[in-house]
């Protein structure tokens, strides 16, 4: 199999739009990377798909309050990535399927937003050993996202109550990053970033380990930019829409 052309960040780039299924996936799939967009110039917003009300083993919580606590620590991770708006859809965890109503819902933000970029999910299930099998919620959003960059964002017969009742114009989107790949074609060097990175991950109190996070997180930089020739590094597949 030939490999993927390897790819770099288009230019000029203004605008981003990270779009995932939960509370703390992008902070785990970019927050390094993310950083490093924003201390650029670049103006970065996040939707997020679900209402995180699933992610605990402890049976005294409910899905209502788990939720809340989850926004507000996205909210503070964000914070200190400097991230701008976070619009939450507010599916319920663990229940998403890329369904219309998804992809319509991420197209309006797409066509608010405006974005260069778009930074989402991966679509497909791994089968790699990788231990993270695969949240069905985080292959949702990625179909429903990819499916919204290309057409129905970009073409005005789609979704056409968008721009018909909300002035929501088409919008082209020029290039999309997905994390959690098996074969990347973009390596971003991000040691400069990455411990703010980690410190936008420890907001997420209720989802991690402070005692373990950051060296599990260095690790995984480190054996992904090590081929590369480069220190820290997050890897992704990129797209090309130009």
């Amino acid at each position: 199999m030939t490999p993927p052309e390897r790819h770099e960040l288009i230019a000029p780039l203004e605008r981003a739009l990270v779009v995932v299924s939960h509370p703390d996936d992008a902070e785990f799939g970019a927050a390094a990377t993310i950083a490093q967009l924003i201390a650029g110039g670049v103006r970065v917003d996040y939707v997020v798909t679900t209402d995180g009300g699933k992610g605990t083993e402890d049976p005294a919580v409910t899905s209502e309050e788990l939720s809340a606590v989850r926004l507000a620590e996205q909210r503070a991770a964000a914070d200190i990535l400097g991230v701008g708006e976070i619009v939450h859809l507010g599916y319920p965890d663990g229940y998403l399927t890329p369904s219309l109503d998804l992809r319509r819902d991420i197209v309006r933000q797409i066509r608010r937003t405006r974005p260069d970029l778009v930074i989402t999910q991966n679509p497909q299930r791994r089968l790699d050993h990788n231990p993270f099998i695969g949240h069905p919620d985080h292959l949702a959003t990625g179909e429903a996202t990819l499916a919204a960059v290309y057409p129905a964002a970009r073409d005005h017969l789609n979704f056409p109550e968008l721009w018909r009742d909300e002035g929501l114009e088409p919008w082209k989107v020029r290039q999309v990053l997905l994390t959690g790949v098996e074969e990347p074609n973009l390596w971003l060097d991000v040691s400069d970033t990455f411990e703010v990175g980690i410190r936008a991950i420890l907001a997420h109190e209720s989802q991690v380990d402070p005692e373990t996070v950051g060296d599990r997180m260095r690790e995984r930089a480190r054996l992904v930019g090590e081929p590369q020739g480069i220190g820290l590094a997050q890897a992704f597949a990129s797209i090309i829409l130009e």
